[in-house]
């Protein structure tokens, strides 16, 4: 298929899900991947369970410039509708927390609908195929489309569709192709990061996360900009789980980050409340009833060395609620995140400015339409991303 209606650059989610889209159209349509398989985040996502969508999808768990122009393609092409693809294809799947859905058994069946449903509608994938150059034809001269030259040979399309992904997780094959590909057709890009990404630490923090690592804690984490009521999880190089990662797609380099390690508690009133009630008890005992004896002794060799041995009692009030300051708004100031390398998703991207939010094409050069990672619209973490995928995608097949 040399010459077919559509080229899709790129066979991930999004690039799939608009490869059928577009094929039950009735169109020819061709998906090229540098890769030597398709689908490679899909099949490492949610530990390999793929965590496909979420219940509750909301304009709300994306971030943008332009927070409204996700709206259109989420309304078009909800959860629901993939869902119903989902039960269709008799894949099994579970809710966890906070409306996130999960394959009961492997991430491989999203992966096997996918390409079920690109065979169904006769679209073609060639892997291990670099894209070497892109060049815009004239309608006048050559009835207009794209001219693609390739390790494969030459292609030409009408319609050509970037769907690359980020920078995030370079070792599954992602690159900047699409971000240079923008730039060369003159789409405005807007600086990209890493985003649902790991902190890392360089001061005593560094040394307090090595030495509980593999602690999980319910905490709070907050910034001035965003909060999250999540699991924080000390590693080796830092700090992750779900309250982390999700704070780090708001997070700028030089911030402080505030934790609350008793999100339950007014720790000022509970320690105030032990002293009168457990006189002769030490801090650390009183606490390790609400927060791993690991923490809690690290806590105490940051906060109140002085008093470790000291019942709390004999503790003045002021140092006590110092010591509850301490555990409610813990400051903690990452020196950095763990970047592409294991980010989950890469933030900003091609300016939704220069997009139609209703067909995903370029303002500036018709027929080239951009999708999923590479535009600048990042879920949070829970299945959101994968939305957005799938409801780009289905946007752009309607149109290519």
């Amino acid at each position: 298929m040399k010459n077919p209606d559509v080229i899709i650059i790129g066979g991930g989610a999004a690039g799939l899900f608009c490869a059928f889209t577009a094929g039950q159209r009735g169109l020819s349509v061709l998906v090229l991947d540098s890769s030597n398989k398709v689908g490679k985040k899909i099949l490492m996502s949610g530990g390999g369970r793929c965590n496909f969508t979420n219940l509750d999808i909301t304009p709300e768990n994306y971030l943008s410039q332009n927070p409204h122009f996700c709206i259109s393609a989420l309304n078009r092409y909800n959860q629901w509708q993939f869902i119903e693809m989902v039960e269709r294809h008799g894949i099994a799947y579970h809710e966890r927390k906070h409306g996130e859905l999960f394959c009961d058994n492997s991430a491989k069946e999203i992966l096997a609908m996918l390409l079920d449903e690109c065979e169904a509608a006769g679209v073609q994938i060639q892997t291990h195929c670099e894209i070497k150059s892109v060049v815009a034809l004239s309608p006048g001269q050559s009835g207009g489309g794209f001219k693609l030259q390739t390790s494969s040979g030459q292609y030409r399309c009408q319609s050509l569709v970037v769907a690359t992904g980020g920078l995030s997780i370079p070792t599954l094959g992602s690159s900047g192709f699409g971000y240079e590909l923008a730039e060369q057709f003159g789409l405005r890009l807007l600086p990209r990061a890493a985003g649902l990404v790991p902190f890392t630490f360089s001061d005593g923090v560094k040394q307090i996360a090595e030495n509980l690592s593999g602690l999980a804690v319910d905490v709070e984490m907050s910034l001035p900009s965003a909060s999250f009521r999540e699991n924080m999880l000390f590693t080796h190089r830092g700090i992750s789980g779900p309250a982390a990662l999700q704070l780090s797609s708001y997070w700028h380099p030089g911030q402080t980050i505030s934790v609350n390690l008793l999100p339950d508690e007014d720790a000022a009133q509970l320690l105030l409340n032990y002293k009168s009630s457990s006189a002769k008890s030490l801090l650390r005992n009183l606490l390790a009833q609400h927060l791993s004896k690991g923490l809690v002794l690290a806590l105490q060799a940051l906060h109140w060395p002085n008093y470790a041995e000291t019942p709390i009692a004999e503790i003045p009030d002021a140092q006590l609620l110092s010591v509850a300051k301490q555990i409610s708004d813990w400051q903690l100031k990452p020196s950095g995140t763990e970047g592409y390398r294991t980010a989950e998703v890469t933030l900003c991207g091609v300016d939704t400015a220069e997009l139609s939010s209703k067909t995903m094409e370029s303002k500036a050069q018709p027929g080239l339409f951009f999708v999923g990672e590479v535009v600048d619209v990042t879920g949070h973490l829970g299945g959101y991303n994968f939305q957005w995928a799938w409801a780009s995608g289905y946007a752009a097949g309607h149109y290519v």
